[in-house]
Order: structure tokens, then sequence, then C-alpha cells
């Protein structure tokens, strides 16, 4: 009878083994399930930011009459706002709890997005600027609190998985804004090009002044009304959120140990050069979707369509790329279940050296469907880079997440150095200044494919 039961027992944890081999750990486990949702709809809601304001550089440039390189402060201001709230971010969730910090991130994001009132009727260029910071500050605190909330939601061994999934819905919330820009602000603002809004300027005459301000008016309220909507909307998702009881998966510390966090993640060469690749991957995404507006309408122009038919169509292009990307993302979570993220992440960004080669090679509109193309290799990045930064820091995640939120403020110069080269408008060895500006995402991505290689040394096989 002994022998019997050891053997039944013997029998049981054989089955129990079978099983666990046979039945991987669960991306979302069932308890976490409806947290994850509500904490997911927090990506679409920063896809949407992102790529709502990527077009306005072109826009405000156009409206206010100033160079590309002026127009890219809308992304620094934007941007600056990871910088400078990343790591306060993550002192208050390691203090409170994710869920405070996502709470107050969607109250600042509420917050920028109604300063568009005020800085519309100013119709000066710098309270946009601010509203932008205000916005991302509140962007910084999602970020910082949902990516890691994510991955805490479940099993260590699908995490990376887990946040591909959730990241997976962060470009429907991108191609929305992009919608949202080409119809409801490209398409609708004043037909005047930049240079009749400039000869009016010139002018100098009352009349002339007073056309000027009306145009200007009129397209600086309609910049501002999509953002009046979004506010509206973070509003909504924020009471959702303050009214569930979310899981806790973290522990409260009073005891912050900055100095040993930092030491630790310093000394940590997979997360440093995690932050170093994060930083150029964002200057890469933005480089790619921000001057596809430059590029499809110089192809565009010189194809023989009006300077505002050039844009709308680039932009129309550059919905394209967010579906491909959005089509893409899910593919590539899919994906992760059988390649290393560190090998899938290599491939990819060597197909990205090889589009945005042809980007800058290729003539007509064979160039923007290999600007495009890039789109499809872009989409597994930020999260894949971000999982195999973080993987193995432990407790050290929440400050380790705010480097790689702080890493997207170091792209912001990237683009910045390509505007200042679209700005020179020559000809670089037969190639427009807008073909040779993109050699600096070319550049990005040869980065981003040694840290594929090189990180996958530090996780699982």
């Amino acid at each position: 009878m002994t022998e019997y039961t050891m053997n039944t027992n013997k029998d049981k944890s054989t089955m129990q083994e079978l099983k666990v081999k046979e039945f991987p750990a669960s991306i979302v486990p069932q308890a976490y399930l409806v947290s994850f949702i509500l904490v997911t709809l927090c990506f679409p809601l920063w896809g949407f930011a992102n790529d709502i304001t990527n077009p306005l550089v072109k826009a405000f440039s156009k409206v206010l009459q100033m160079s590309a390189a002026e127009g890219t402060w809308v992304q620094i201001a934007f941007y600056g706002g990871y910088g400078a709230m990343a790591i306060p971010a993550a002192l208050f969730i390691k203090k409170f709890s994710y869920k405070a910090g996502l709470m107050l991130g969607l109250t600042f994001y509420a917050l920028g997005a109604f300063l568009f009132i005020p800085a519309a009727g100013a119709q000066a260029f710098a309270p946009f600027l601010f509203a932008f910071f205000v916005m991302t500050c509140g962007l910084s605190f999602l970020e910082t609190s949902a990516n890691p909330y994510i991955l805490s939601m479940g099993p260590k061994e699908t995490a990376t998985q887990r946040l591909n999934l959730a990241q997976a819905f962060n470009p429907l919330g991108s191609l929305l804004g992009m919608f949202v820009a080409t119809q409801f602000i490209i398409q609708k603002l004043n037909p005047a090009t930049d240079a009749e809004r400039r000869e009016l300027a010139a002018d100098g005459s009352q009349s002339a002044l007073e056309q000027l301000s009306a145009i200007t008016a009129n397209d600086l309220a309609v910049i501002r009304d999509p953002y009046l909507a979004i506010g509206v909307v973070v509003i909504f998702v924020l009471l959702i959120i303050a009214f569930k009881k979310m899981p806790v998966t973290e522990e409260k510390s009073t005891d912050l140990d900055i100095k040993g966090t930092f030491k630790r993640l310093f000394a940590n060469q997979n997360y440093r050069e995690g932050v170093i690749a994060q930083m150029f991957y964002v200057g890469a995404q933005i480089m790619c979707w921000t001057y596809i507006i430059h590029y499809g309408t110089e192809v565009f122009v010189n194809m023989g369509l009006t300077e505002q038919a050039a844009e709308t169509k680039a932009q129309m292009f550059n919905i394209y790329a967010m579906v491909i990307f959005c089509l893409s993302r899910f593919v590539c979570t899919f994906l992760l279940k059988f390649i290393n993220p560190g090998k899938l992440l290599m491939v990819l960004a060597a197909g990205g050296m090889f589009f945005t080669a042809a980007t800058i090679l290729l003539d007509g509109v064979a160039g923007m469907y290999a600007l495009i193309g890039i789109s499809a290799c872009m989409s597994l990045m930020f999260p894949t880079i971000y999982g195999i930064a973080l993987t193995g820091t432990g407790d050290d995640a929440k400050l380790g997440a705010a480097g790689l939120i702080m890493a997207i403020v170091g792209g912001t110069f990237l683009p910045y150095a390509q505007a200042s080269i679209i700005d020179m408008k020559m000809v670089f060895d037969g190639f427009s200044a807008t073909k040779a500006s993109f050699v600096l995402p070319l550049l990005c991505f040869v980065v981003i494919a040694i840290y594929g290689k090189r990180s996958q040394q530090h996780l699982p096989k």
C-alpha cells in the first residue's frame, strides 16, 4: 500500500512536470487581466500625443513663418518633459505606487492639453511649447509607471512578451493621431503657402498684417481643437483608473537608496548600453516620422502637386507607415515566442539600415516606399530594448525605467541636427539636403544592431 502510494505520488509529480512543460507561463494571468487592460489603455493615449505632434513641426513652421530647425523646438519641448520628469516620476512611484504614478501622469496630460486654449489666444510659439512640455511631464509619469507595471503583471519569463503585447496597442493611438493631424489639422489650415505668408509679413501694411493675423488665428485654433478633445478623453480614463482597485505588485519604500541604485545601474553594462540604444532608437523614430512630411513634400512637389496637396499626400504616407508599424508589432510579438529578443532586434535593425539606405538612394515614390518600410523594422524596438535593458535589475527597475524614459529626450537632438541639414537646402553629391539628412537614422540603426548582438549574452536562451 505504501509502495502504491509512493508510485501514485511519483505519477502525479511527473504529470505536473509534463503540464508545466506542455503549458508555458501565461503572458497575462487571469488575476491581472482587467488591470492589464486598463493600463494598456494608456499606451494608445501617449501614442496619440506623440504622432499628432510630429506633423506640427511642419505646421508651426508654416503658420508662424519659421525654419525647419526652429519648428523642431516643438519636438524639443515635447520630449523635454520626459527628461525633466523621468527621475521624479520614478522616485514618486517608488515611494507610492504605479497606480499613483498613472493618475498623476494623466492629470498632467490633461492639463497640458487644456493649456492649448490660452496658447492659441496668444498667437505665439512659446505658450504652445510650454503646453507641450506640461503634457509630456504627464507622459513621462505615464510611461515610467505603465511599462514596469505591465512587466510586473505576471511571470518574469513572459515579461518582455507582455510588454510587447501592451505596446502593440500604442500604434493604434499613433495611427489615430496621424489621421487627426491629416484630416483635422493639415487639411484645415489656410491654403496660403509659406511664400505668400512671408510676403504679407514683409508688406508691413495694416491690411496685410491684419490678413496675416486672421490666417494665423484660424490656423492656431485648428491646431488647438484636437488637443482639447483628447484632454476630455484623458480625464475620462483618469476617473476610471481612480475608482478601480488595482493590484499592488511593488512594495512602497521610504528608503529610496538613490545612490546605491544608480551605482548598481551604472555598473550594469547591459543596462548602460540599453539606454544608449534607446536614445538612438527614439532619434531614428522621430526623424523618420517627422521628416517624412518634408521628404514627401519635396517628392510630390517635384511631381507637379501644389505645396498643400503635397503635404497632405506625404502625411497619408505617414499613416501608411503607422499601419505597417502596427501590424508588424503584432507579428513581432508573436515571433518573440520562438526567437531570442536580442537576435530579432539585431535582424530588424539591419532591415532598418537597408530601407534607410534605399530612402537616400532611390528617387521619387520608390524612396517614399522605402521610407515607410523602415516602420516595419522599428515596430519592435522600443519595448524590446526596454525589456532587455531592465533584465535582472530587480527593484532597481523603477529608477532604471526612468533612465530609459530619459533616453527619449536624448533622442531629440538628432532630429534637430537633421533639421539643420534640411535647412541648408543644398545638394550633396547629387542628393538633396532632405535625402542626405537620412544618413542620421541610418547611423542610429547601426547602433541598435550592435546592441541587439551584444545583448544576447544577457538574455535567457
